[in-house]
């Protein structure tokens, strides 16, 4: 019988086909899906009480008031910052660039669930909010090369760790969230690039 050998290897960014970054995106968010769900298990948990809905709109307004503020925020920082201070590696422009609406909404919903069930729903419940947010920026690695958005990822961890504590509910980061992949998707989608 003839063994199966794999290789692992970094891919660099010109090397990425949009077929093998939605395949990376989607395994990564299932297995970030698959530990989160696993974590809150052995911390004798139910899931889906997670994802109860909340009685009052409370969690809407920290989810979208939160949301408003980081967006505001990362302008300026886009607007002060030299750009490749803030160079993700041209990861978010090659995933959002050429992308339906439709996808980039799909992406958004998705991303937005597994990693705030796991982050906020599972290891913060274990960690609390400081060290949770550095594991989330760690997990961003394509961030790493430049501490400006290293340190807002980090940031941005902390305030959806806090609208988590002060409204109880995991749809408040979710939202916060979405709404932040979502209009940073669009804008990438519709910017007009430089030939």
């Amino acid at each position: 019988m003839k063994k199966l050998k794999v290789k692992w290897k970094r891919a660099e960014i010109h090397q990425l086909n949009d077929r093998l970054l939605l395949y990376n995106l989607y395994l990564t968010q299932g297995l970030t899906l698959l530990i989160g769900t696993i974590w809150i298990i052995f911390q004798k948990r139910n899931v889906f009480e997670l994802f109860a809905l909340p009685n009052s709109l409370h969690v809407l307004w920290w989810g979208l008031g939160l949301a408003a503020a980081m967006l505001l925020v990362d302008l300026l920082l886009s607007r002060v910052m030299p750009e490749d201070a803030m160079d993700d590696g041209g990861i978010n422009q090659m995933l959002f660039q050429n992308r339906p609406v439709w996808h980039i909404i799909c992406i958004a919903a998705i991303v937005s669930i597994c990693e705030e069930l796991l982050f906020r729903g599972a290891i913060q419940y274990s960690f609390g909010p400081y060290w949770t947010s550095i594991l989330f920026a760690v997990i961003h690695i394509r961030y790493l090369r430049h501490w400006i958005p290293t340190g807002w990822v980090f940031l941005s961890s902390y305030g959806l760790g806090y609208i988590y504590v002060q409204t109880g509910s995991l749809w408040a980061p979710i939202i916060c969230h979405f709404v932040i992949d979502l209009i940073s998707g669009l804008a990438l989608r519709f910017r007009r690039y430089e030939e």
